[in-house]
């Protein structure tokens, strides 16, 4: 006899298996990551294509098979909508599920992880979405131990001043220019950008919304944050897309 489980989850991933299954990711409450089989999903009468979708959080129920966790239901809670309309808002939410997909081991269940997944996708309703994306990426690498040092030099500990600030993903941190000059393993970074992430990591979502972002600091948190997700991807022994 199989045992049933059943929880609620995000679907971040789908991947065609066969003429007629499907391989979803979701990240669920109780068991954290799961890869579940969903046969004849693909076919119009399958009973489980209401309640799976990108993007979708539903109520999933499924069965432990001897090779795979099988899909036996899926009820949808909140399809998120609004957010599909908007084409950057829906860039977003693959880029974060292509993040969150690379880094999170399948099971493991961790509550900060799931309250953010929930945060961020309720907060794509109410702001910029690059921003969310950004909000979402360092409060998540901070969850998984990888909070850079921001306020002081990674390498010689003393309070940074504004002027020449690199990051060194190798140290995880900021680092002055006394120490070193721009390598590969240090990028020069805005001044503006690093308060932004200052902001972000206390979580400080009013003043963040209240920020006027300029094009040049959004590049910098671009440039940083894909380079940071480079080393910590080969940390964790991933290969991060470009």
């Amino acid at each position: 006899m199989f045992n049933h489980y059943r929880t609620s989850g995000f679907i971040l991933k789908k991947n065609d298996r066969g003429e007629a299954n499907r391989i979803f990711t979701v990240y669920t409450k109780d068991f954290g990551k799961l890869d579940l089989l969903a046969r004849a999903e693909r076919k119009i009468t399958s009973k489980l294509r209401g309640g799976l979708e990108l993007f979708y959080f539903s109520e999933i129920e499924f069965i432990q098979g001897k090779h795979y966790k099988t899909l036996i239901d899926a009820v949808l809670i909140d399809s998120f909508k609004s957010l599909k309309k908007d084409l950057k808002t829906l860039s977003v939410l693959s880029k974060i599920s292509e993040v969150f997909d690379s880094l999170v081991r399948e099971a493991d269940p961790d509550e900060k992880i799931w309250n953010l997944l929930m945060e961020v996708f309720k907060k794509l309703n109410s702001t910029r979405p690059e921003i969310v994306y950004y909000y979402f990426f360092w409060n998540f690498i901070t969850t998984l131990g990888y909070r850079p040092e921001l306020y002081n030099c990674s390498l010689c500990q003393k309070k940074l001043s504004p002027k020449d600030i690199y990051f060194n993903d190798k140290e995880a941190g900021l680092t002055c220019g006394r120490c070193e000059n721009p390598t590969e393993s240090a990028k020069s970074i805005n001044p503006d950008a690093i308060k932004i992430i200052r902001i972000i990591l206390k979580k400080d979502w009013l003043t963040l919304k209240k920020l006027k972002i300029k094009k040049e600091e959004l590049g910098s948190l671009k440039d940083i944050s894909q380079y940071y997700l480079s080393e910590i991807s080969r940390r964790a022994g991933y290969v991060s897309s470009p």
